[in-house]
């Protein structure tokens, strides 16, 4: 569209554009854009124009926005409204935020900064930072925005904003009848701090800060250590805790020159393993229960001194793990101690008691590794039910365990313990077997009375939790030494087995009588060989006549342990004199000329030697004589070797005397001039002899499982092993004797013509009476 002006004309031809003048000529007809941007303040002061052909825009300074889309001006952000975080304000949750044209600032509250940058978020200012904020007597605690002062260990504020000062622990005990050092202990208040001063007899072990506690050094007298011969190196040992314990109690005698605990406790365990591998004890019951007593009173005394939260000791004779708490506030939780042959589950709370928290608690638990066979015994308080009107026997089936904890009262817890204690194998419960568990009561004055302590194995307060074939579970109301008790029922032997041994003892004791008469009034086999098998007959006869009436009466006591000693002594008696006829038969060969044994010399070894043996027996282990089924010797505490040991020397003896004396028979049948009838005789003799060796050793060989429970097969081995032993010396001794038959038929000689005269007496008479009769007629 073109048009003219005063300045000249030129052509328009769309909305915005202008035909460009140049001093009123046109150029080309050329129409160039009409920049509005030039027009004064068109997009205002807080906007710039990028000026857009055909129209044009204005975009806000940084800081600003436009109301709307259509609007051209431009207004300032407000950042404290449109922060770009819409969970969190431009200044932090803590801060305040203050707009500004183009801009805006944080306001930091008190406890907070954004360190001079106004437009940094507010953190938390650590006043803990700034020097002795809360003076020497607290620590700072920062907190969000502010912070804390918490006084040290015997300080305290008087007020919420005042500063710490020190506490008089001595006037403000937290028990007022007692203190903080005990009804005995003097307090003495430090900066910060305090002590107790303890009075002669009592201590708080070096830790300053807790109660004195009364020591009872007497405790390690008494009559073990008093008895030094008796209970060996047990005075020992309760001489060096005596030393020590007096050390603590009056340190202005001592000097406070005390063993240190870990030195003193190793000590403990080395006497106590040299006590016991040495057999000090004599396994004396008194002894055994003094030295259990010792230790736990020993381990109360050294335990408190210890510096380790938990000790553990293994020696030859003992394992033991020990568990300490020494601070200033009691513990609570749970204890768990273990070791090769048991565990021990008990409370903190059982371990202090019910009393004053007197600074420390501890716990403990020392298991004995060859203390069963000492104590495996002392079973009359033990009363299971019986099963099919079978008493049960008992048998000690795991180490012995002492639990032990600080707390003077462990006789009645509120709180059971539970020790889990291994078996001395895998066995598992039947029929036959059940297991329970029991602690050793001490019986008697002990270690601090005047009497003699001893002991017995007992069940109160003691139940099984469960069991399997490698461990059982008990739980205990008291604390005590503990062990797991197998209870045995026995087998009942068959009407078969009962019958046969007494049919065959009855047919052994008849041949036996026959066997005695013989060598008795037989004149024609006088000499030391019969003398040596009349006598072997006669403990045999005895032996089996005993066997017979009183194997099996175990009640009264008295009078089956007097059963078991004749068992005892007429068995030994009978190998004495098969030893005897070793030796005879060796002389027979051996010497020839001389081979008389006189009669003292026979009578000293085959009866005086088996009494020794049973006198210093019965002197040893007068328990051991009867069981709870049988009149023997207890296969416990080694008893049964007194028997099975000279039976092993016989016939070792025997075998030797056996072997030369067949190998020398050899020699002389091989040789030219010789005797055959002495060396068939001799030869006889051997042969008869080796034969009753073999059935003796062979039924004693059975003996050795007899009084196992349940095993048959051995009872019927050694009942007619029994049997034949007297039918075989009268066969052997007797019958295949050329002497000993031309004997029994002179009797039978004698006897028939006796009877003989009787049958025909009586004819006889009435034919010669008639005669008579006419001759005097």
């Amino acid at each position: 569209m073109c048009f003219t002006s005063l300045m000249g004309f030129c052509c328009k031809f769309l909305p915005g554009l202008n035909l460009f003048i140049i001093n009123h000529d046109v150029i080309d007809d050329l129409c160039s854009d009409a920049n509005k941007c030039f027009r004064d303040n068109s997009c205002g002061s807080n906007a710039y124009c990028p000026n857009p052909i055909e129209s044009y825009t204005c975009t806000c300074h940084t800081r600003y926005t436009k109301q709307n889309t259509t609007s051209r001006t431009c207004i300032d952000i407000d950042e404290c409204e449109d922060g770009a975080m819409p969970n969190e304000r431009v200044c932090g949750i803590n801060g305040t935020c203050g707009n500004t044209n183009k801009s805006f600032r944080f306001e930091c509250p008190t406890g907070f900064t954004n360190y001079g940058n106004e437009r940094t978020p507010c953190s938390d200012t650590n006043e803990c930072s700034r020097d002795n904020i809360c003076g020497s007597n607290a620590y700072c605690n920062n907190t969000i925005g502010s912070y804390t002062c918490t006084c040290h260990s015997g300080y305290t504020k008087q007020n919420a904003t005042s500063t710490c000062i020190d506490i008089d622990e001595c006037e403000d005990g937290a028990k007022a009848n007692e203190g903080v050092c005990g009804i005995n202990g003097t307090c003495r208040n430090t900066n910060g701090s305090f002590w107790c001063e303890c009075p002669t007899g009592f201590t708080n072990y070096g830790n300053e800060r807790t109660p004195c506690l009364e020591l009872k050094c007497d405790q390690f007298e008494g009559p073990v250590a008093a008895s030094t011969q008796l209970y060996g190196g047990l005075a020992e040992i309760l001489s060096q805790m005596k030393r020590s314990c007096l050390a603590l109690a009056r340190p202005d005698q001592y000097g406070n020159k005390t063993t240190g605990p870990t030195v003193l406790l190793n000590s403990l365990f080395d006497l106590t393993a040299d006590v016991l591998s040495s057999n000090h004890t004599g396994d004396s019951v008194a002894a055994v229960s003094s030295l259990l007593s010792a230790v736990e009173d020993s381990i109360k005394l050294i335990g408190p001194q210890l510096t380790e939260d938990q000790t553990s000791l293994n020696t030859s004779q003992t394992e033991t793990t020990i568990t300490v708490w020494k601070k200033t506030t009691p513990p609570s939780g749970p204890v768990h101690l273990t070791n090769t042959d048991a565990s021990l589950e008990t409370y903190w709370s059982t371990a202090i008691g019910s009393g004053t928290y007197p600074g420390f608690a501890l716990a403990a638990l020392v298991s004995y590794k060859n203390l069963e066979t000492m104590l495996n015994h002392s079973f009359e308080q033990i009363t299971l039910p019986e099963k099919n009107d079978r008493k049960p026997s008992y048998q000690l089936f795991s180490k012995v365990v002492s639990a032990l904890v600080s707390n003077p009262d462990t006789q009645h817890l509120d709180k059971p313990v539970i020790l889990t204690l291994r078996h001395l194998k895998e066995l598992n419960e039947s029929a036959e077997v059940s297991y329970t568990c029991a602690y050793w009561k001490a019986v008697g004055g002990g270690l601090q009375g005047k009497e003699e302590e001893g002991g017995a194995w007992s069940t109160r307060g003691c139940t099984q939790v469960s069991s399997n074939a490698s461990h059982t579970v008990c739980s205990c109301t008291h604390l005590s030494s503990f062990a797991v008790l197998m209870a045995l029922y026995p087998v009942n032997h068959t009407f078969g087995l009962m019958l046969l041994t007494k049919l065959c003892l009855v047919v052994s004791l008849l041949c036996l009588v026959l066997c005695i008469l013989t060598f008795m009034f037989c004149r024609s086999i006088k000499g030391t060989r019969n003398t040596i098998n009349l006598h072997l007959c006669i403990c045999l006869f005895l032996a089996d006549l005993v066997f017979l009436a009183g194997i099996s009466k175990t009640q009264p006591q008295v009078g089956c342990r007097l059963v078991a000693g004749l068992l005892h002594l007429f068995f030994l008696g009978a190998f004495s004199w098969m030893l005897l006829e070793g030796v005879h038969l060796y002389r027979m060969l051996v010497l020839v000329f001389n081979t008389t044994i006189r009669p003292r010399y026979l009578y000293t070894v085959g009866y005086g030697t088996p009494l020794v043996i049973v006198i210093i027996s019965v002197i040893s282990r007068p328990t051991g004589y009867g069981t709870d089924q049988y009149c023997w010797l207890t296969t416990e505490q080694g008893l049964i070797w007194s028997f099975f040991g000279p039976v092993c020397v016989v016939i070792g003896l025997n075998v030797v005397f056996f072997s030369i004396t067949i190998w020398k028979l050899a020699q002389k049948f091989s040789s030219i001039n010789v005797d055959l009838t002495h060396l068939h005789k001799i030869r006889t003799f051997t042969v008869g002899a080796i034969a009753q060796l073999c059935v003796l050793g062979l039924m004693w060989l059975s003996g050795v499982f007899l009084f196992k429970e349940g095993d048959l097969a051995a009872a019927y081995i050694f009942t007619i092993l029994n049997g034949l032993q007297g039918a075989l010396i009268f066969l052997l001794n007797c019958l295949l004797s050329k002497q000993v038959r031309e004997e029994y038929a002179k009797l039978l000689s004698r006897v028939r013509p006796q009877t003989s005269k009787i049958r025909y007496s009586k004819p006889q008479a009435s034919r010669s009476g008639p005669t008579t009769s006419e001759s005097n007629l």
